[in-house]
């Protein structure tokens, strides 16, 4: 019977992080996935549909060329290309992913597992794991099997009609119209694609704005962008029935799309284990479910357990991408009304930028909170290279660094960055 120090289920970003710190601390460690590593992120979420995004994005681009000076004809789009592209990027990052695993001494097993010992372990503290019929004595488990997706509104997946993000993946060929349900990022960025590739989209929303979650200014722009793409937008309402491919939705209107893709969230695959026996981390947690924040929490516990540093908490970034990205970390203003928080803001233009200016990137803004010593409660951005700046402030915040710090470091011009420099400028309300 082979022994380990740490079981890891699930090799998702939380799963692959964790197994690798572990290592580096000298431990030993046998990861199991019952299907291709790199999880959801990897294989079904963040690196296919980015690899789709860049794509849209680069189209939009080209038809807008001859702003540049650039004159291109008869250019077209063969979707066939954009599938190969996305599947062979997949498999080289996880080829790239097994190597650097078994660089690090990590066994790999390929197999749905259980535990022998069900909720308990046994009286030496060690937890019983079988994959394929072999036995494993493991000293501590780490359940990284992340989440699937969910079809909200008592509606189930068909997988033709109504599809998840999982199955728009697999797309071969693009539709002609698509009802996306739900706003979120998984929904935001699905209406990029689809529009940028000339697919007529409709999106419904329950809540009265698009990505409920992000700051009410945020929304409102993105609302605009959207309205600006001809993306038809149904906001405080849901999907009222389905039948024979004809959607009617809680305001009467009926419509007729190739087919619904709910983007209505995720539900952790936990149910065949115990949090008693073991550690949840990453989607499986139940929390947060992002990449990032899975490969963050998954160090941490590994860095409790065996080092016994206290697991503590931390601000995590959200973004939402494609032209221009959006990204947020902290309170939203909703947030701090809400709690009757005073706060002092500013938000400043994206469009004033030089280098915006010369890059024809000119939707956005950059918009701070922060309370009366200056300390910085949130962040939001809307803005070409958002997904990068958002950590200037991120790191800020995390380390308590108020607007008065971050205002003596010197800001490169030109840049996207001094968006921040400009917006920090004007919290105090001058120049």
């Amino acid at each position: 019977m082979k022994k380990y120090n740490f079981a890891i289920i699930g090799s998702g970003p939380a799963g692959y992080t964790a197994a690798i710190r572990a290592s580096q601390l000298g431990k030993t460690v046998i990861l199991f996935e019952k299907e291709h590593l790199g999880g959801v992120c990897l294989n079904k979420g963040c690196i296919p549909t980015k690899t789709f995004l860049y794509s849209a994005d680069l189209y939009n681009s080209i038809k807008k060329a001859s702003n540049f000076g650039i004159e291109i004809e008869n250019f077209s789009l063969n979707f066939e290309k954009v599938v190969e592209r996305k599947e062979k990027i997949v498999e080289k990052l996880r080829k790239s992913l097994e190597m650097l695993l078994k660089n690090h001494n990590i066994e790999i097993v390929n197999a749905e597992v259980k535990l022998v010992n069900g909720e308990r372990k046994t009286v030496n503290g060690i937890s019983l794991i079988d994959a394929n019929g072999e036995i494993y004595e493991c000293e501590h488990v780490l359940i990284a099997t992340g989440s699937e997706p969910v079809c909200a509104g008592g509606f189930e997946f068909d997988h033709e009609f109504i599809v998840s993000s999982d199955d728009v993946l697999g797309l071969k060929t693009l539709p002609q119209k698509v009802l996306i349900v739900g706003s979120g990022a998984i929904g935001v960025e699905w209406a990029r694609i689809f529009s940028a590739f000339g697919v007529y989209v409709s999106i419904v929303e329950l809540a009265d704005k698009l990505l409920p979650l992000a700051d009410f200014e945020v929304s409102q722009r993105l609302e605009r962008i959207f309205k600006m793409s001809k993306i038809k937008m149904f906001l405080s309402t849901s999907v009222q029935e389905i039948q024979e491919k004809k959607v009617t939705l809680s305001n009467g209107e009926v419509l007729e799309p190739d087919f619904v893709l709910f983007a209505t969230g995720r539900k952790a695959l936990t149910s065949h284990f115990s949090p008693l026996t073991s550690h949840f981390i990453g989607d499986a947690y139940g929390s947060t479910q992002l990449a990032h924040f899975a490969s963050h929490q998954g160090i941490q516990v590994v860095e409790n357990i065996v080092l016994g540093n206290a697991i503590e908490e931390f601000i995590t970034p959200f973004v939402v991408y494609g032209n221009p990205e959006i990204a947020w970390a902290g309170a939203t203003e909703q947030d701090l009304i809400a709690k009757n928080i005073e706060y002092k803001k500013s938000v400043f233009p994206v469009s004033a930028l030089g280098k915006a200016a010369t890059e024809g990137n000119l939707e956005g803004f950059v918009k701070i909170l922060a309370d009366n010593d200056g300390k910085i409660l949130g962040a939001h951005i809307i803005s070409k290279e958002a997904s990068a700046l958002i950590h200037q402030l991120t790191i800020a915040m995390q380390n308590n660094l108020g607007v008065e710090e971050l205002k003596k470091c010197c800001f490169a011009h030109p840049t996207y960055s001094e968006g921040i420099y400009e917006s920090l400028k004007l919290v105090n309300g001058k120049q």
